[in-house]
């Protein structure tokens, strides 16, 4: 019946569609053959090899077990005072019996247990607290390490490795001499070097006044990168009461230097001023003064310098011990000859310097004895005097001598240097005062 309704119906089309229809579908006959071959030819025909699985098993390389290195570690700790042996290491993070016994009780490590407060000590440590490492600075620089050996520990001493550097500080003084330099962070020991330097023009006792300005250029050594000692200063400025005093440094081909204005003239007096670093003057030379000993009035031909006992006395000047011992109200004295008419003389010490003797050559600056209160005194004290050809004068008013101006033959040496550091504290000086204004 479908195949007769079909027939009926085309007998119904049109010619031209008729033809159309027949058309379309010779047309399509060659693509669906050519479809069907496509999907019909073998793989192996085409060319193409056949698909193989291959299964191959690998070895893998074997990888070691991770181990954990535990690295060393350094810390550094400074004496403190009290401490023993066995504290320092225990802040040391030292965990190490060995290492402690060897420290404490071997002569090689003398040293360590006599350390003195401040001193720098780093340590290499394991993760265990086992030392590995110890090192510090002997007191010659010399660099001391403690080693770990199979056996133990052994100690070496490394030579010093010094390294000196220059450092500059500018001052204003408030107060005192030592305020100003502990506030511009100048060291003590270079403090006592300025006052010496100008010591002989400034009497830094009485003529110091506020808004005195001074400038220094000193030395610091070094040895491994641990400060060893303060050094020389190498040049200074001082404005006092608006009266300028400069100071250079010069060695030239003698064995010790001394210091010289830019014109080559000594700064350097013949004496020193005062017997002591730094002291407050108690009793001034006076034709007449109440000696509280005696209640009653009488002459002080010297000037009493108050101070701790046990405090340096320096020989003020180059001489020879005239003289010394215990004599009436001086007390524990001595005597020195200077040139050939100053003398001078210091009472009321507690004791001498080791080993001084009579006709004893001694420098400026050399310690021959210690303040005390021996004699008529009635607190620690050292009483100065000054004679020249035997007549007590005002140690603090006299006019001193000079020493020796630089020697012809470093003349041109000596003015390089100088004006180098002339430049420089001008420098410095124009730069702080700027700052200043």
């Amino acid at each position: 019946m479908l195949t007769q309704n079909l027939s009926d119906q085309e007998r119904k089309i049109p010619g031209s569609k008729k033809k159309l229809r027949w058309f379309v579908a010779l047309s399509t006959l060659p693509l669906l053959g050519v479809i069907t071959a496509f999907g019909l030819v073998p793989q192996s025909d085409l060319g193409l090899d056949s698909t193989k699985i291959t299964i191959e098993q690998i070895t893998l390389p074997k990888v070691a077990p991770s181990v954990t290195v535990a690295a060393n570690f350094w810390r550094n700790e400074r004496v403190q005072r009290g401490d023993t042996a066995a504290e320092l290491l225990r802040r040391l993070n030292v965990e190490d019996a060995a290492a402690s016994n060897y420290l404490r009780n071997t002569a090689e490590a003398e040293y360590f247990r006599k350390l003195s407060v401040g001193k720098e000590v780093q340590a290499e440590i394991d993760a265990a607290g086992g030392l590995v490492s110890l090192r510090y600075l002997g007191d010659n620089g010399a660099q001391i390490v403690v080693d770990k050996q199979d056996d133990g520990y052994k100690t070496r001493i490394l030579p010093a490795q010094l390294e000196k550097r220059l450092f500059v500080r500018t001052g204003e003084i408030k107060t005192s001499l030592y305020a100003a330099t502990d506030a511009a962070g100048m060291p003590e020991a270079a403090t006592n070097q300025l006052s010496e330097i100008f010591g002989g023009d400034i009497d830094f006792h009485h003529d110091l006044r506020k808004g005195d300005k001074f400038t220094v250029v000193y030395e610091m050594t070094y040895s491994n990168g641990e400060l060893v000692q303060t050094g020389r200063i190498q040049a200074a400025e001082f404005i006092n009461q608006r009266q300028i005093y400069r100071a250079v440094h010069f060695q030239g081909n003698a064995p010790q230097g001394d210091y010289y204005t830019p014109e080559g003239q000594s700064v350097r007096k013949a004496f020193l001023r005062s017997p002591i670093e730094f002291s407050r003057v108690s009793s001034g030379f006076s034709n007449s003064r109440f000696h509280p000993m005696l209640q009653k009035w009488r002459s002080h031909k010297g000037v009493d310098f108050a101070a701790q006992i046990g405090t340096k006395v320096r020989a003020t000047s180059d001489g020879a011990v005239s003289s010394f011992g215990k004599q009436g109200g001086y007390g524990n004295f001595i005597m020195i000859n200077h040139q050939s008419h100053f003398t001078t003389v210091y009472g009321h010490l507690s004791h001498f310097a080791k080993g001084l003797h009579s006709g004893q050559r001694v420098k400026q600056g050399d310690v021959i004895g210690y303040v005390g209160m021996t004699g008529l005194t009635n607190g620690p004290h050292l009483h100065y005097e000054f004679k020249i050809d035997g007549q007590q004068r005002d140690p603090m008013r006299v006019a001193l001598p000079n020493a020796q101006p630089v020697g012809t033959a470093d003349k041109v040496a000596f003015q390089s240097l100088a004006d180098n550091f002339v430049a420089r504290l001008n420098q410095l000086r124009n730069t702080n005062l700027a700052k200043l204004d």
